[in-house]
């Protein structure tokens, strides 16, 4: 019988968690049907159908982490006339390494349904669908979570926390009130704070784990420009002026992603990437641009960046950054990246160094403008600056071939007509 495994959604896949099934054993399933959702190192994906059939068998629970290939559920083939691309073979348990979260899916719950999340007026409350996700599996009424992201959005962590707190109150029953011989309730003391408050880690924060640790093994090093912006902030103004009627809005980390973009053209050994015992120059620039998510970070790219107008650039940021942070990536969408960009200047950092995407060559870290004084025809004067420092793996890049690169793109940064010519 075929069987249905995890599949490689990324090319930096080796095991996902099997989050949730959308279909139980005894249900007809066609070819193309999504059967479940797989969370990712990057994101949380469908798992698709390749075969016609009953589901007779799920071989692994919700909640757990399965590797590549290991099989997840069996199709029956009925008379469909599916292709049949799904492994045949006696249906054999997946070999599975299970997390915290996998231990709390095997446990009976004994919660009520939880209903829709609260609405305030017509609005629905503010939560991420991983948050909603994580507080239905543990019997969790989001309106009664306390939310903590932008704008008192409901984020996993707080979901986490109220799990954990809600163990901690079934763990110590000698705090409930008992009822006195007068019949009336003591009031309960007020509880203690705990000094700290676990927050188990989801499958996307240990693989990024995992990744930023082989990233930190690379040889790292560092160089950093200033850069006048004065001419950039203005041709920025006079762009989106210009286009405001055509719903053009140019941000900065766009001129960036343009400017990096046709930068690498004249200095490919910077678009390249470390493979072991070898280094692979890459023909098409794709530019990653880092986005923060409730999780921790997405790197949704922007594919051929060098061929694309700016407000091709900028109408692609937006939507890819939109779809980072309610969860929505396609695979294409945050793969096959070659360069990155992180823009920290929107939170006051003037200056910070990233760390290397791998397996990537280099990464850009941005800060924000600030005022410096300078002498121009012997007159003291004060223009905008930005600090731009470029983390580069050693093994890939040498000091000068670096240093060239970043040169170059200061020279685009200050005089901006270079960025769409």
């Amino acid at each position: 019988m075929p069987e249905v495994v995890m599949p490689r959604l990324s090319d930096t896949m080796e095991e996902g968690v099997l989050s949730r099934w959308l279909k139980k054993e005894g249900d007809v399933v066609r070819q193309g049907d999504v059967i479940g959702e797989i969370d990712t190192d990057k994101a949380t994906m469908d798992l698709e159908s390749f075969d016609d059939g009953i589901l007779e068998k799920l071989l692994v629970p919700e909640g757990t982490t399965v590797a590549i290939g290991q099989p997840l559920a069996v199709i029956g083939v009925g008379t469909g006339t599916g292709t049949g691309t799904g492994r045949t073979g006696p249906a054999v348990p997946a070999r599975v390494s299970t997390d915290s979260s996998a231990q709390e899916a095997s446990v009976p719950s004994t919660s009520k349904p939880v209903p829709a999340p609260a609405r305030i007026g017509s609005q629905r409350l503010l939560s991420s669908p991983l948050a909603r996700r994580e507080a239905a599996r543990h019997g969790l009424n989001p309106a009664t979570i306390t939310g903590t992201g932008p704008g008192g959005r409901i984020v996993r962590a707080d979901v986490e926390a109220a799990i954990a707190a809600a163990k901690t109150e079934q763990t110590h029953p000698e705090e409930q009130a008992l009822p006195t011989d007068q019949g009336t309730r003591p009031a309960p003391p007020p509880p203690s704070a705990p000094d700290s408050v676990e927050v188990p880690l989801s499958h996307r924060r240990k693989v990024a784990a995992r990744r930023l640790a082989e990233s930190a093994a690379a040889p790292h090093f560092y160089l950093t420009v200033v850069v006048g912006v004065d001419a950039l902030f203005k041709f920025r103004s006079e762009v989106n002026e210009r286009f405001a009627d055509q719903g053009i809005k140019v941000s900065v980390t766009d001129l960036l992603v343009r400017a990096c973009a046709v930068t690498l053209r004249t200095h490919p050994q910077v678009n390249s990437s470390w493979a072991g015992d070898r280094i692979l120059v890459h023909r098409r620039i794709n530019i990653g641009v880092a986005v923060a998510v409730d999780e921790g970070l997405m790197v949704p790219v922007v594919t051929g960046a060098d061929a694309k107008s700016l407000d091709q650039i900028s109408a692609e940021t937006l939507s890819l950054a939109q779809k980072a942070r309610s969860g929505t990536l396609a695979l294409q969408e945050f793969t096959g990246g070659t360069f990155t960009i992180s823009n920290l200047g929107m939170f006051g950092i003037d200056n910070f160094t990233a760390v290397i995407n791998p397996p990537e060559a280099a990464i850009l870290a941005v800060g924000a403008a600030t005022k410096e004084p300078f002498v121009r025809d012997g007159e003291l004067c004060s223009r905008n600056i930005i600090k731009i420092t470029m983390t580069s793996d050693h093994r890939v890049l040498d000091g000068a071939t670096a240093a060239a690169f970043l040169s170059d793109l200061k020279q685009r940064l200050e005089d901006p007509l270079r960025i769409v010519i």
